[in-house]
């Protein structure tokens, strides 16, 4: 145990030799903000539950099923969620960390190498989900007045849910680095965790859980409460993690212990096959992970000169550039499951719009209709934004420590930006506006909040395309391992707020307007001249902002870039 303490000391070290590196300031000053948005998503969880719990327990005679029903598939989310982020995070810490060599080559078994980087890829799978899953358990031990058991019993409940999570991860991870590589593992994986994802994605949003609150949806009682007290398998530990909760929850204390012996032996039982199987199997497996991977789909020269072509009318470096930037999308597959990933979730969005009860709300069909088309200008936008985090924020970190070569190329660092501005933003711009128009379809708009709805997402997509450019050259990571994760840095959640700060404003200046001209649409009154000046003066300002968006944010990347050495 000792060799496994020496193992994680360095990871320790690097925490406490952070407080008094030459940079200790900026990093507080980055805890603290990021502090700041993660207090506000765990009291907005907290608020959300509380508010649906409480309202549950107005309910009478099935309030507490409905309650015990959300909670099992809270519980199925985060193990879900558990397994996922820990079949990627083994995959890195045991296989593709850049420190193995050197780690392996030191007098210590492998065996005990892989508890110490399993026990911190399980605190590294596990700690987002713990914190968050908080505020749910806390919501339900207030709207319940549970007793101090409650939280106890919940504390001993989470950590062998994590456990086991873990556990099956790196067994997972184990059993397939047999047979292929790592360097091919990480894409597989990827594509099946994210299929399996998408699938589970898919399958809760047909299932429409909301129709657990409407008994109208069923044709009997009979079925509906049969729909509700439909338990879980008693082979998975999930379902033993919920009856032990559930049983806290009760004051049932002998229950509530039992399945908690039962979830905490099945914990060490599948931590001891575990660490047999990493015994026969883990460094056969690293071995393997040291030979070159052949990429899982090869390419083919004809896209390099399609895409050429396609950019004839640029200079010949501006080109070059552009076609790398091409190139680099298409080769690197890990960037392939998350654009089926954003598919399915598209999907699914559009069809929560199709299913939106519009008929039975108590306010006009045309009003209601046209106030969800423009309140979808922000929420197209949000995604939109969240797809920019991802892909265009990273897109100078990519260059990594080639950087220098865009320095020595015969290209201005202009220039350089805005190839990466105009690759990210053409698809962009035609997802979000095929987003906007078929919502807008789908929820039978006016043709003037159709026109006004492709406006106003034609001006703000170059808006964020262009923060997230200039922000990622104020920013840029080029010593990550994998640049994506520039996206959690403070440079990233800068880009996402400021991002939630243009486009509340740009909705706050046509909010007005757009009242004016649907209400006077509706009585049939003219439009006053006053009202002409006031409308004119906000879309102005709207417009005006959407190119502050663009031209400041790449001017401040271009100087910060130049200075860079």
């Amino acid at each position: 145990m000792h060799d496994v303490i020496t193992l994680l000391m360095p990871r320790l070290w690097s925490y406490k030799n952070g407080e008094i590196s030459k940079d200790a300031e900026s990093r507080t000053v980055r805890w603290l903000l990021f502090g700041a948005v993660g207090l506000l998503f765990w009291i907005g969880i907290f608020v959300v539950f509380f508010r649906v719990l409480t309202y549950f327990q107005g309910v009478d005679s099935f309030g507490d099923i409905l309650a015990h029903k959300l909670l099992s598939m809270v519980l199925i989310t985060f193990f879900t969620l558990l397994v996922f982020s820990g079949i990627i995070t083994s995959l890195s810490k045991l296989y593709l960390s850049r420190d193995l060599i050197l780690v392996h080559a030191m007098p210590v078994s492998a065996s005990r190498i892989f508890l110490a980087r399993w026990i911190e890829s399980s605190l590294d799978s596990s700690w987002m989900v713990i914190v968050y899953s908080l505020p749910v358990f806390l919501s339900y031990g207030i709207v319940f007045q549970a007793g101090p058991f409650f939280y106890l019993a919940v504390g001993m409940m989470i950590l062998p849910m994590c456990l086991i999570a873990s556990s099956l991860s790196a067994v997972l991870v184990m059993l397939v680095a047999l047979v292929l590589p790592a360097g091919r593992i990480r894409t597989v994986f990827i594509f099946l965790s994210l299929f399996l994802f998408v699938i589970l994605l898919l399958a809760f949003r047909v299932m429409r859980p909301e129709q657990l609150t409407n008994p109208d949806a069923f044709s009997s009682v009979l079925q509906y409460f049969r729909s509700l007290e439909t338990g879980g398998s008693p082979w998975l530990p999930t379902t033993w993690i919920f009856e032990g909760i559930r049983a806290a929850l009760s004051g049932f204390y002998r229950a509530a212990l039992f399945d908690l012996a039962l979830v905490w032996s099945f914990a060490a039982t599948l931590a001891f096959v575990m660490t047999w199987i990493a015994g026969a199997t883990y460094f056969t497996g690293f071995s393997k992970a040291q030979t070159t991977s052949e990429r899982l789909l090869p390419g083919r020269s004809e896209r390099s000169k399609s895409a050429a072509w396609l950019l004839h009318i640029l200079s010949g470096p501006a080109r070059a550039f552009a076609v790398k930037e091409i190139k680099v999308f298409f080769r690197d597959q890990t960037q392939w499951p998350q654009v089926f990933l954003i598919a399915a979730l598209i999907v699914i969005y559009l069809y929560n719009f199709s299913v939106l009860p519009l008929d039975r709300s108590p306010m006009k069909t045309v009003y209601l209709q046209n106030l969800l088309s423009f309140l979808n200008m922000g929420l197209a936008s949000f995604v939109l934004t969240a797809l920019a985090a991802r892909f265009v924020f990273p897109a100078v970190s990519t260059e990594g420590a080639a950087f220098w070569i865009v320095r020595a190329a015969p290209v201005q660092i202009r220039t350089f930006l805005w190839v990466k501005f105009f690759i990210y933003y053409v698809p962009l711009l035609l997802l979000s506006e095929i987003l906007i128009v078929a919502t807008n379809i789908l929820l039978q708009v006016t043709d003037f909040m159709m026109a006004l709805s492709v406006a106003t997402i034609f001006c703000i997509v170059p808006g964020i395309v262009a923060m997230g450019v200039g922000l990622g050259a104020v920013y840029p990571d080029f010593q990550s391992e994998n640049p994506a994760q520039a996206v959690t840095s403070f440079g990233g959640l800068l880009f996402m707020i400021l991002c939630t700060v243009f486009i509340g404003l740009v909705i706050v200046l046509e909010a007005g307007p757009v009242y004016q001209i649907f209400m006077a649409g509706i009585h049939g009154r003219a439009v006053s001249v006053g009202q002409w000046a006031w409308m004119t003066l906000s879309f102005s300002l709207a417009l005006l902002l959407c190119v502050v968006a663009v031209v400041l944010p790449m001017r401040i990347g271009e100087r910060r870039l130049e200075k860079w050495v």
